[in-house]
């Protein structure tokens, strides 16, 4: 995942507390917390990561 492009929310504020999802990482999408970005990284289908940002909506 060395080429992934971390990104945080925009509602975050740019305070590094929230969740960084990675782009470009073909049938994943990767979550890290932007506090730890050398930490564990979790990895979710595509499918599951759409699913669960519908269920917040």
């Amino acid at each position: 995942m060395s080429d992934a492009k971390w990104r945080s929310s925009t509602y975050s504020g740019g305070n590094n507390e929230c969740l960084e999802l990675a782009h470009g990482v073909p049938h994943f999408a990767p979550v890290r917390d932007s506090k730890r970005p050398t930490g564990p990284v979790i990895r979710f289908s595509r499918d599951a990561w759409r699913a669960f940002l519908a269920h917040l909506g």
